[in-house]
């Protein structure tokens, strides 16, 4: 019964216009912006950044290569308008081509910033994207939001909402423990005492 349940549940879900949120341990995923800045390009390190949000089981929603304009720029800084640093960072943004993208997941905002590393590149950690490639602060790489709301604003900012896909991605459910998941073991195979 149990089985025929959870197989007319996958039936609908395949069926439904757009794939549902995934979710984990009961929370809706969270979606983010991470834009990989003009020296990312420069320096030919997209492929080994974006592959590190994959390798961490993010999933990719939506993706465009641009060269912002000032004013886009002036947007995505906003907050920071009148920091001394704005005039600066709106001039380096929009000095050449940039990959803009929004990335789903477990704990997605927190798990981005912990990989990005902090602003300066001297005092990130290895592992870290500016740990590991960043020389300069004023040269840091990659922008990722810093909260949900931050997150939401950004996205609006770069995308368009039909430019943000939802789709399933096979390998859900070797990532994560997804709620309503039929999960069966051996109980002979999985306790090492009855070897």
């Amino acid at each position: 019964m149990l089985r025929s349940s959870v197989h007319r549940l996958a039936s609908r879900r395949l069926s439904a216009p757009g794939a549902m949120p995934c979710t984990y341990e009961g929370l809706a995923a969270e979606r983010t912006f991470v834009a990989f800045k003009p020296d990312t390009l420069q320096r030919c390190l997209l492929g080994a950044q974006i592959g590190r949000f994959e390798a961490r089981g993010l999933k990719l929603l939506a993706l465009k290569m641009l060269t912002p304009t000032r004013e886009l720029a002036e947007a995505h800084y906003a907050r920071h308008r009148d920091e001394p640093f704005f005039e600066r960072v709106c001039i380096f943004l929009s000095s050449g081509p940039i990959v803009a993208s929004v990335w789903e997941g477990r704990g997605a905002v927190g798990a981005c910033r912990a990989m990005i590393g902090v602003t300066e590149p001297l005092e990130s950690a290895p592992g870290t994207i500016r740990g590991d490639y960043g020389v300069h602060w004023r040269r840091n790489l990659v922008h990722g939001s810093d909260s949900l709301e931050a997150a939401e604003r950004e996205i609006a900012i770069w995308f368009e909402p039909h430019e943000l896909l939802s789709w399933d991605r096979a390998a859900e459910r070797w990532l994560h423990e997804l709620p309503g998941e039929v999960i069966t073991w051996s109980e002979s195979s999985s306790d090492p005492t009855s070897r």
